[in-house]
């Protein structure tokens, strides 16, 4: 490793003290203006030897007299040969590609797009596709997305979880602006806590991950990037109210403090107090809460000296309290006059990004992120209590350059992360220190047309799971035009936080059973698995419009796990995993323009995921193996700044297995099988202007409701008593309004 630091270090001063051709490249457009191309590939035609043009689109690159023909090539812009004579400054314009071939949009106004050029899957989400639903937080941000299944973990909590590849939360490594965020004692409730105003763009990466990212990704990622203060709005307000009576606000203040220094204050505030219990099952069918939520966000920009940097700072609270509906907090907590549940949680974050790009040498790029975030829970189930408190730091820093010419990227870095948990369970305390560095090594070959490849590996030493090696692989190979075929594999490692991400446990009466004991985690092995994955995008033209059509298959191995048992009604138990435990995940999805304003979307996804439990091997519950997803979204022409936005989204669901309730007496016993279901939501918005609009929407128009969501609802205290058998709505349908006022 410090031989290969030693050469990329020793590279450029190389390459520089050799006769050098230095310019800069702009863009070509009527008005002649003097914009430069960021990330322009230059190079030598038939050499390795080039360079990629920097914020102001410079490049400077060796110079032999034997050097002739130079080729300028970007994304989106016709490719240009120039022949050159000699060593003076270069000035040229490159001219916009009539055709965009290297990007697919799904969706009107790019809102979902995915690269042709890219080795990963990564499918990106802007703003536009947020705001077709309520995307209230980031749970609710992936209503019209089909990778992402979303669904409530339990029938009290209110909590939405959502699953990748056949597999949940934990196995997905979500991030903030590539920071790890989701994770630890937030897992369970987390992406409540993230705005969806707050959030500009989603990335969705399907499969093994970068091992610049850490190890702990297996099924793939999920980023948010925040909105940004020199580009967000000086003031944005968004109030939502529904039917249920849940109302929040998002207000965003951002103003320059000069012309190197941006600030905002981004605020957030919900809240639900009405009582709702339509199935009359003397339960509240959503949880009453209130959060606040409030970040100041620091942008720093040196563009002469190449510098960029943030520093965010943000502080929540937030509380829920949902059970029985003559549940009093003050007179029945933790008694047997009424079943109950509190959830109340205190959480700081401070972060910061900080980004050197050298301008005499763009391709030297240095960056580093470090992170602190307290997470501290109280909570308390029936009679069952949970407490946690989360200590973790986090640092990364990353090193990129090139290896001859732009064709060849290099990126090298070390990371650093420490958690410390401190758990009560009952009468019972968990507290772990676990600490982990680590080294990453990653290249990238890229020719711009037919191939990339992505070859990542990264070692790590962790006090608690050992030294491990994590490999990491992506191809993308385009055969003919206007196609993508990518393949992948990677391996991941993690510990599970079996009590933090499992907490719908608690709204049961099931006992907790650990079986294995020799671990270094609640006496349990980290788990391991593999994941190899196959995509092929095409786009092509129908009746004139444009379309494209995509299949990919993943595949998750488990090399262990820690399986998590709820074949006992009696009791929820964990251990290690003795066998087999897989998750095979198929997509088919098509995306066309039908014409000006109107796109559909239509997938089909299918689901083999199963485990060797004690009991055998069985399918995972409640995990439907069809899924059919479809929808559509037109939006008018603009007249007098003004236009109608339409947005509908169906969603069907298979079957889904239903863990074993055969030790529960026969009138809470449930079938094997739940019923199929079907969801449709619709939007429609009013934009008056580009400071103003409004929008109406339903969600679950049909008004399906599930059928006895909690077992045993009138004996709370029994033995039998679940919360966690939930397939489907159990509100019913549910309207909503809300306005948006900008000033830009």
């Amino acid at each position: 490793m410090k031989r290969i630091l030693y050469i990329l270090f020793l590279l450029p001063i190389l390459i520089f003290s050799q006769e050098e051709l230095k310019g800069v490249i702009l863009e070509a457009n009527e008005k002649n203006e003097q914009i430069p191309l960021s990330g322009a590939n230059v190079y030598w035609l038939n050499t390795t030897v080039g360079d990629v043009t920097g914020i102001d689109g410079a490049f400077s690159i060796p110079y032999k007299k034997e050097y002739q023909k130079l080729v300028i090539s970007y994304v989106g812009f016709t490719t240009d040969t120039v022949t050159v004579t000699s060593n003076k400054r270069l000035k040229h314009w490159l001219k916009p590609a009539a055709n965009l071939d290297e990007i697919t949009v799904k969706g009107r106004n790019k809102a979902t797009a995915t690269s042709y050029l890219a080795s990963q899957n990564v499918i990106n989400v802007s703003s536009d596709e947020l705001l077709k639903a309520a995307c209230c937080n980031l749970s609710e941000s992936f209503e019209t997305n089909p990778s992402i299944d979303v669904n409530f973990a339990d029938a009290v909590s209110g909590t939405r979880q959502i699953k990748m590849l056949g597999l949940t939360n934990p196995y997905i490594l979500i991030t903030t602006e590539n920071v790890p965020s989701i994770r630890g004692a937030s897992q369970a409730y987390g992406l409540s806590f993230i705005p969806g105003t707050w959030v500009e763009s989603i990335q969705i990466a399907k499969g093994a991950g970068s091992v610049v990212n850490g190890f702990e990704s297996i099924v793939g990622q999920i980023n948010a990037e925040l909105k940004k203060p020199l580009t967000d709005d000086k003031l944005f307000v968004n109030l939502f109210a529904a039917g249920s009576e849940r109302v929040e606000l998002n207000t965003h203040l951002n103003t320059k403090v000069s012309d190197k220094w941006s600030t905002g204050l981004y605020l957030h505030g919900n809240t639900h107090n009405k009582k709702h219990d339509v199935n009359d099952d003397g339960f509240l069918d959503m949880p009453l809460y209130h959060q606040i939520n409030v970040m100041n966000r620091w942008q720093y920009i040196d563009n002469e000296k190449g510098f960029v940097s943030f520093l965010n700072v943000r502080y929540l609270d937030d509380e829920k309290q949902s059970g029985q509906v003559n549940f009093n907090s003050e007179t029945d907590k933790l008694t047997t006059n009424a079943w109950g549940s509190e959830i109340d949680t205190r959480r700081i974050d401070v972060s910061g990004k900080f980004g050197y790009v050298n301008p005499e040498i763009p391709y030297q790029k240095l960056g580093m992120q470090l992170a602190y975030s307290n997470h501290k829970q109280e909570s308390y189930f029936g009679l069952n209590e949970y407490d946690i408190e989360h200590n973790r730091f986090y640092a990364n820093v990353v090193y990129n350059s090139i290896i001859s010419d732009s064709r060849h990227v290099v990126k090298t870095g070390i990371s650093y992360a420490n958690d410390i948990y401190d758990e009560d369970v009952d009468a019972d305390s968990y507290a772990r220190n676990e600490n982990s560095v680590g080294a990453f090594f990653e290249y990238a070959y890229d020719n711009l047309e037919a191939l990339n490849l992505t070859v990542g590996i990264r070692i790590d030493h962790s006090n608690l799971l050992g030294t491990f090696i994590t490999p990491r692989v992506h191809l993308r190979y385009t055969p003919w035009e206007k196609s993508a075929f990518r393949a992948s594999f990677g391996k991941g490692k993690r510990s599970a936080n079996i009590f933090a991400e499992n907490q719908k446990m608690f709204a049961t009466s099931r006992t907790i059973n650990l079986v294995d004991t020799d671990g270094e985690i609640y006496g349990l092995t980290p788990e391991i698995a593999w994941n190899y994955g196959v995509s092929y995008l095409q786009g092509f033209n129908l009746f004139g419009q444009k379309a494209d059509i995509t299949f990919d298959f993943y595949r998750t191995d488990f090399k262990n796990q820690v399986v998590v048992d709820y074949e006992n009604s009696q009791e929820v138990s964990f251990y290690n995993l003795k066998g087999d435990s897989y998750a095979n995940s198929f997509q088919a999805e098509f995306n066309y323009n039908v014409l000006e304003g109107l796109d559909i979307r239509l997938a089909y996804k299918y689901y083999d995921v199963k485990t060797q439990y004690n009991s055998g091997k069985l399918e995972k519950p409640l995990t439907p193996k069809h899924r059919f997803f479809a929808n559509a979204s037109f939006v008018t022409k603009v007249k007098n700044n003004s236009r109608w936005k339409f947005d509908a989204t169906f969603n069907r669901l298979s079957k889904q297995r239903f863990s074993s309730t055969q030790n529960n007496p026969i009138q809470y016993q449930l079938p094997k099988y739940s019923k199929s279901i079907a969801t449709l939501n619709v939007q429609v918005t009013k934009v008056f202007s580009e400071k103003f609009e409004v929008y109406l929407g339903g969600e679950n128009i049909t008004n399906l409701k599930q059928d006895n969501p909690i077992i045993a609802a009138n004996d709370p205290f029994s033995s039998s008593f679940d919360t966690t058998f939930v397939y489907g709505p159990i509100f019913g349908s549910n309207y909503y309004a809300g306005l948006r006022l900008k000033i830009n």
